[in-house]
């Protein structure tokens, strides 16, 4: 039973506590009612079965939750209990447009100009996701602590500023798009390379950011970097059901099964490509570069037959828009392709800011164990399951360092 609640709410978390949100008002009472309606699912599912709905039935257990927390608060004012018959009258589940809705307001509320990036981010990857602190500490390539300081201080100051729970006006999506994007693109990236667990792939979190990102082209069609980041995770997501074999470890690119890719996914991927670069002569982006990046590799017949130049070519432009760690990284994987693993290799130990990251460690051990170092790449691999490298990919660097 407890699988069939985590199942659950895996898959509908960000819709449930979005709804709640819109709801209560509150991202902390929000997201304690949920936790709540999951413990009741615990025994209540146990007892009756699992419910044909789970999001509807955690929605409404949710809601009830929220409503006696606050009738149990010690004093009520007017405003608590306007509080109360605003959840009470709510209708119990939105249809499917307005649930859309809600998470749109949820990811556009977390993204407030008034909050820092990386506080939007943040924020907004532990709301809407669902996600763990540790976890958004992972994907954001910084310390916990740090990220859990940040999530305390964008609550409070979203209660403090009374910033509202709303769609902001057309002339305010500009200023927040810049957040929106890069928490869906993190989403992606978190649920199509898992950090934790033993999953290689969290589907339901790379189908909620497939369709948030959808329904921002849709908001934005004119916008290059909504095109962008649309076409880069259809162009990544093609490949989604090659990432395994079949007995559930991990693939690299070299290993897939390019005659399973999804052809529909790389088409509509390949038209936003090009209708992205129409639209941005002459000035780079940064999620178009990556489309470009992604679809270099859909093109390529065979993992041997990628176009390296190219690659590396898009990798050089995306470093004119970021210097991330991640891109230099991802560059140095295309050297060491092009280049042989003693070029790689360097490349690799020049990127500076992933000295705690696994999958900088995971890539030197990749290397090393090329050029046949195999102590150092066991001291590379040790490494990168301390920094918490998923273990699909620590089994498949144990196998080459076996073979």
């Amino acid at each position: 039973m407890a699988e069939a609640v985590d199942a659950a709410v895996r898959a509908d978390y960000g819709r449930i506590v979005a709804t709640l949100i819109r709801t209560t008002g509150d991202v902390d009472r929000a997201q304690d009612a949920v936790q709540e309606a999951v413990v009741r699912a615990m025994s209540a599912w146990e007892r009756d079965g699992v419910p044909r709905e789970p999001r509807a039935w955690l929605t409404v257990a949710a809601r009830r939750c929220a409503i006696d927390a606050v009738r149990r608060e010690a004093v009520r004012g007017d405003k608590q209990r306007q509080a109360v018959r605003a959840m009470e009258t709510e209708p119990m589940i939105p249809d499917e447009s307005t649930v859309r809705d809600d998470l749109l307001r949820l990811v556009f509320t977390c993204c407030h100009p008034t909050l820092n990036l990386d506080a939007q981010v943040a924020l907004s990857l532990r709301t809407l996701c669902g996600l763990s602190t540790a976890e958004v500490a992972r994907v954001l390539l910084l310390p916990e602590a740090t990220v859990a300081k940040r999530l305390t201080r964008a609550k409070q100051k979203i209660a403090t500023a009374r910033i509202p729970y709303r769609v902001p006006s057309d002339a305010e999506l500009p200023g927040r798009l810049r957040g929106v994007l890069a928490t869906v693109y993190l989403m992606y990236t978190e649920g199509y390379a898992a950090s934790s667990g033993d999953a290689v792939v969290r589907d339901a979190l790379v189908d909620e950011a497939l369709r948030l990102a959808a329904l921002l082209h849709d908001l934005m069609p004119d916008e290059p970097s909504a095109t962008g980041l649309l076409a880069l995770l259809l162009l990544q997501d093609a490949r989604r059901s090659t990432r395994t074999g079949p007995d559930g470890a991990a693939l690299t690119l070299a290993d897939q099964d390019r005659a399973r890719w999804d052809r529909t996914a790389i088409d509509r991927g390949m038209d936003l490509v090009a209708d992205a670069l129409r639209r941005t002569p002459g000035r780079a982006d940064a999620y178009v570069a990556q489309a470009a990046i992604a679809a270099c590799h859909a093109m390529a017949p065979s993992y041997v037959d990628t176009d390296w130049d190219a690659v590396i070519a898009w990798y050089d432009v995306l470093l004119t828009v970021t210097r991330s760690p991640a891109a230099r990284l991802g560059r140095a994987g295309a050297v060491a392709e092009r280049d042989g693993p003693v070029a790689g290799l360097a490349a690799v130990d020049a990127v500076d800011g992933l000295e705690g990251h696994a999958w900088w460690h995971a890539s030197r051990a990749e290397l090393l164990v090329r050029l046949d170092r195999r102590d150092e790449a066991r001291v590379a691999l040790d490494r990168a399951r301390a920094a918490g490298l998923p273990e699909a990919a620590v089994s498949r660097l144990e196998q080459r360092l076996s073979g």
